[in-house]
């Protein structure tokens, strides 16, 4: 039909799986992390301020998931030079830093993940494991 498509959603579940495999790897790695996951429209499905997490790192981890939910591909897929106007344009909503991930399963982008509050290797490490457990593509080129 051309008025209507068939979209494919992230279910309670999955968010649910995505979030609980994030703290198990920020446990792991010994760093408490603020994770944001959000559907393809860039709406919070849910969120979490890991105790000793830095509390501005939500702000950031959001804008780094609803970037990924976006593009369709990592935050820090936003080219250096545009990112000053391309932060301004959109209040903070879209960000070039490391550590939002798209989430694509079965060639779908059903939304975004960020994480926050670590090095760079530590935020995409702690997404990677997220995605991993609804088994969503973890490799972008």
């Amino acid at each position: 039909m051309e008025n209507t498509i068939q979209a494919r959603v992230l279910t309670h579940r999955g968010t649910m799986k995505m979030l609980e495999a994030a703290i198990a790897a920020a446990e792991k790695i010994g760093q408490p992390q603020c994770v944001v996951i959000v559907d393809a429209s860039g709406e919070t499905l849910a969120e979490i301020k890991m105790s000793g997490a830095k509390f501005l790192s939500r702000k950031s981890a959001k804008s780094k998931a609803i970037t990924a939910a976006s593009i369709g591909a990592p935050s820090s897929n936003i080219p250096e030079a545009v990112r000053p106007g391309i932060a301004a344009a959109t209040e903070g909503c879209v960000t070039g830093l490391t550590g939002g991930l798209p989430i694509i399963c079965d060639s779908a982008l059903l939304g975004g993940i960020g994480v926050g509050s670590g090095s760079p290797a530590q935020d995409l490490a702690v997404a990677a494991a997220a995605l991993e457990a609804i088994g969503a593509e973890t490799e972008f080129g």
